[in-house]
């Protein structure tokens, strides 16, 4: 099982290219199946999600959740860095990059709706704190219940913002409160079934099936857009330069600020990823309610760019180990049966 799991961190990077091309293969010839069954394709996203978080949360410890609740200092800066830092940055980008008012909007959009669920499962892949993640994202939607209106407010006074709270809590009850509950449930059955070392014996399994979940995502992302990727590859481009920098520029600004500031490696993995990844099915759905579909469209792009530069960073944890003074993690496995 530590093989699987290390085959797969390896080659990570060429898993998911390997799943982007084949999305984009399989999705284009197949765009009037796909748009005739768009619930098809909805409801295999939101398992993909669950069970990249679903593992994870077997190895989630309570008590630990509880104490990362206390973590004042990382949730604070998850907090500044997705309600203040992401808004002003896109608009500065907006108003840099895009010349169309409707475009530049759902942009902002995008900037303005927090982390993504999937922010928990880069965590758990990064060795990171997964109990910080998760409050995280729990706290990031409640705060965006108030903070997205008062922004759209601000970036587009002349549009009536809905918040589709409703949307919003089944996204927490499936993707963060159901896996979590499930995986409090699974620890327990097999630690009484198995016995500690024997559940410990089991654990590297949990990851893998997590790396493969994210695959089945990525594919599921580019096989739904494979057309608006490939007839609309004129207003994708356009995208290309906001989007990269954004994620580029707040991937160097949040580790250079919290290596500063004292955050440890597994805390910064936390906060990282929950300030970087965008909710974008939350964009999505405020768009096509509230606005017109070209809105939409930086919230159905974006996902493309965060996937290929969250995955880039995924497989630097090692170098970011050292950056935050820690051992890197094949160094410590090196190291820890010499200590036993």
């Amino acid at each position: 099982m530590k093989a699987l799991q290390e085959h797969l961190n390896k080659w990570l990077l060429l898993y998911v290219v390997l799943a982007m091309a084949a999305g984009l293969a399989l999705g284009y010839p197949n765009a009037a199946w796909t748009k005739a069954h768009q619930d098809i394709v909805s409801t295999l996203t939101t398992l993909a999600v669950f069970f990249i978080i679903y593992p994870m949360m077997v190895n989630l410890k309570i008590e630990a959740l509880l104490k990362a609740g206390k973590n004042i200092k990382g949730l604070s800066l998850a907090v500044l860095y997705n309600f203040l830092w992401a808004p002003l940055f896109g608009a500065a980008l907006a108003a840099t990059f895009l010349r169309d008012p409707l475009l530049a909007l759902g942009f902002l959009l995008v900037m303005v709706v927090p982390c993504s669920s999937m922010s928990i499962g880069y965590t758990g892949l990064s060795g990171g704190n997964i109990e910080l993640a998760t409050v995280t994202v729990a706290l990031s939607f409640v705060l965006a219940v108030f903070a997205v209106p008062l922004w759209m407010m601000l970036f587009a006074s002349q549009y009536q913002v809905v918040v589709p709270i409703q949307d919003m809590l089944m996204s927490i009850l499936t993707v963060l409160i159901a896996p979590m509950i499930l995986g409090y449930l699974t620890r327990l059955a097999l630690v009484r079934r198995l016995g500690e070392k024997g559940f410990q014996r089991l654990q590297p399994l949990f990851p893998s099936l997590s790396l493969m979940a994210m695959y089945g995502i990525v594919f599921l992302i580019f096989f739904a857009k494979a057309t608006m990727i490939v007839d609309k590859w004129q207003t994708v481009a356009v995208l290309i330069f906001p989007n990269a920098l954004f994620i580029a520029i707040t991937l160097v600004v949040v580790t250079w600020l919290n290596r500063r500031l004292g955050l440890s490696y597994r805390d910064h993995m936390a906060v990282v990823f929950a300030s970087t990844g965008k909710n974008n099915g939350t964009a999505i759905a405020i768009a096509t309610t509230a606005f017109s579909p070209l809105v939409a469209i930086p919230a159905a792009t974006m996902p493309i760019f965060q996937i290929m530069f969250l995955v880039l960073y995924l497989k630097m944890a090692d170098r970011l180990r050292g950056y935050f003074g820690e051992r890197p993690a094949a160094v410590t496995r090196a190291v820890e049966p010499s200590l036993k």
